[in-house]
């Protein structure tokens, strides 16, 4: 875990995955699921660090995670989307941004709302991948994204519907952004590898293939963007 400082000078923790490259390697922000700062994020981290970047996943929730969808929407709904976005996630970035040439951002469900928020309000980024998460429409100003942007959806996700992703598409495309987006026949969370079993949330399901073509199509965009 690391301290670092928000624009406004106020302290937050992230946990930090380091890359064995030298020569500051390229880095990338991590933002959480609803579940908060668990293990499986931090493995998301982990895995971009064994791909030669620099990992950081601010605690948005404070020390706050949980196991149980019901606390997991009620720390959600308790978050401040616009403080996290500008403050919280801007200043992972400016951390990073001193120690890498280059910053990425990513983030999932609702990480991935806040990814495209981030991207709006966060000029040090030099690109951003979202995973099956998206801000109500009103609330992105498409016309301030000024990097590459991935997103990877699935078409039967019920969270955050394909009807969505087309409106978002259609908000992106009148703006000029520079997108691509791919679609895969799966559910909500299906690069979560812990959507599987009892216990998991009925409309989410891990997918193992359609996971490791995003995962690989997410590593391509980045080696193509950050270095």
């Amino acid at each position: 875990m690391v301290n670092f400082q928000r624009p406004d000078g106020k302290s937050v923790q992230g946990y930090l995955a380091e890359s064995a490259r030298p020569n500051n390697p390229p880095a990338v922000v991590v933002i959480q699921e609803w579940w908060g700062l668990n293990a499986q994020i931090c493995g998301v981290a982990d895995r971009l660090a064994a791909a030669g970047y620099q990992a950081l996943v601010p605690d948005l929730y404070r020390g706050k995670a949980t196991v149980q969808a019901e606390e997991a929407s009620h720390l959600m709904t308790g978050l401040d989307f616009g403080d996290a976005a500008s403050q919280d996630i801007r200043g992972a970035v400016q951390f990073l941004k001193e120690l890498a040439p280059k910053v990425g951002l990513t983030g999932f469900c609702m990480g991935g709302a806040l990814t495209l928020l981030s991207v709006a309000e966060t000029p040090e980024l030099d690109a951003a991948v979202v995973w099956y998460g998206c801000p109500p429409l009103e609330h992105l100003d498409a016309s301030k994204i000024r990097i590459p942007l991935m997103g990877h959806w699935g078409t039967q996700d019920e969270s955050f519907t394909i009807d969505l992703v087309d409106e978002l598409q259609e908000k992106l495309t009148a703006a000029g952004v520079d997108y691509d987006f791919y679609r895969y026949l799966a559910r909500h969370g299906f690069a979560n590898e812990t959507a599987v079993g009892p216990g998991r949330i009925p409309t989410t399901q891990y997918d193992p293939v359609w996971a490791q073509q995003a995962w690989d199509r997410t590593l391509r965009f980045f080696g193509r963007h950050l270095g």
